[in-house]
């Protein structure tokens, strides 16, 4: 089991994660999520002892190793960039740490073949980086960090460059080769699809602090707090009675009767529906509700148009 105990990363003044604490079992895959300037990625360079100034403490089944250098953590670490070396084809690639750790040249040339075929690339040993796509890039990089065998699989944000359609397939694919390999992985990333995609156990984080953990279905069932609920997208209001309510898009609908009113500065086609953001009357006027109109609705207000909302029957509503 991997430990961090108040983990604080300080840059030039700034706190950009703040005493915290962390554990990530064996075979768990836990997904940081939050926004950019959260932390999260300070986090995981200080976890992995990419962050010299970093205090706390960071364990592995008990055993500090916080002043263990990161080449020496046995911990697989995959970016964004994949940092691949574009003049090596696939194969020196992958085997590039492992020749660096000095293994016996089969022992190598079986770990980069096995490796290869995990991760969809049999037969690609020999192509030039150049001529891979950026989906073929990212396997690569994922190739070279599994194929040193890590104890923790560390990924900050490895799908960001990639098109939306190909990360929903390899969120898929990733889950399932993890899953089956039964990995430790760390994973981060701002995109909730993803981590709610790819975790056993999500932790939101913001402002260097976590904010909630849980299973993903309970973290965007239960919002803990008004910053969690607000970053999922849910509505959070009090135009509703007297507590703070959060209210999901869908949980809202236009009201045939007067409900709570407001003007339409904004309206979004979103394939399976419209998403109207609603400016409040007073003496709630500083509140924008979002509000999914279905395609089928007999009325798609338009910019400027006033309206008024109610909340739906049977909508799911979390008093914070």
């Amino acid at each position: 089991m991997l430990q961090v105990d108040q983990i604080r990363v300080v840059y030039d003044g700034f706190v950009a994660v703040d005493a915290v604490d962390l554990t990530v079992g064996d075979g768990e895959i836990v997904c940081v999520l939050g926004p950019s300037g959260s932390g999260k990625s300070s986090l995981l360079r200080a976890i992995a002892g990419l962050e010299p100034g970093a205090t706390g403490r960071v364990s592995w089944d008990g055993v500090d190793i916080t002043r263990v250098p990161t080449h020496r953590r046995d911990f697989g670490l995959m970016f964004q960039d994949h940092a691949l070396f574009p003049h090596r084809d696939v194969e020196g690639n992958v085997a590039f740490g492992l020749r660096m750790q000095r293994l016996p040249r089969a022992e190598i040339d079986t770990r980069t073949r096995q490796t290869l075929d995990l991760v969809g690339l049999a037969g690609f040993e020999h192509r030039p980086i150049a001529e891979l796509s950026g989906g073929e890039q990212q396997r690569v990089a994922l190739a070279r960090a599994l194929a040193a065998q890590p104890r923790v699989l560390m990924l900050d944000e490895p799908l960001g460059a990639l098109d939306r359609a190909l990360r929903e397939r390899l969120v898929a694919e990733l889950r399932a080769l993890f899953v089956r390999l039964g990995l430790t992985i760390l994973f981060v990333t701002h995109d909730h699809d993803e981590a709610f995609a790819l975790a056993d156990r999500l932790v939101v984080m913001h402002d260097g602090r976590i904010e909630q953990t849980g299973v993903p279905t309970e973290v965007w069932r239960r919002p803990g707090n008004e910053f969690v609920a607000r970053f999922l997208g849910w509505n959070v209001t009090r135009a509703f009675g007297d507590h703070v309510l959060a209210v999901r898009p869908d949980g809202l609908r236009l009201a045939g009767d007067p409900g709570v009113g407001g003007v339409v500065r904004a309206r979004t086609f979103r394939r399976e529906h419209f998403l109207l953001d609603v400016r409040l009357d007073a003496p709630h006027h500083d509140e924008v509700l979002r509000v999914e109109v279905p395609l089928d609705a007999p009325r798609i207000p338009d910019v400027d148009d006033r309206v008024e909302l109610e909340i739906a029957p049977g909508a799911v509503v979390t008093r914070l």
